[in-house]
């Protein structure tokens, strides 16, 4: 899914014009953003508490080719619910949803 087919969903719920769902859906994320590049948590009940926290370096390694990668130091955006961190699919497989390492 992406941002586009939300503004979609929007509109076929709640029947207001395209230009407002974008409008709508585009100032939720950008307050999203901004309330986490302020280090601010946000708690959406039923969805997921998400909040940055610090990465520590280390070692890791590449799974296609066993070679050691330095994990730099940084951010990471960590949350979701209990009812999102394993959704099974239509396949019947446990998919584990991820956001962004920066």
């Amino acid at each position: 899914m992406i941002k586009l087919d939300i503004i979609n969903e929007v509109v076929g719920k709640t029947g207001i014009t395209k230009t407002k769902a974008e409008l709508a859906v585009e100032t939720v994320f950008e307050s999203m953003k901004k309330a986490l590049a302020h280090g601010d948590r946000i708690e959406l009940r039923g969805f997921g508490v998400f909040n940055v926290r610090p990465r520590k370096t280390g070692i890791g390694r590449n799974p296609r080719t066993g070679a050691e990668v330095s994990i730099k130091n940084g951010l990471r955006l960590s949350g979701f619910g209990k009812s999102l961190s394993s959704t099974k699919s239509t396949t019947g497989s446990i998919v584990r949803h991820r956001l962004f390492d920066s």
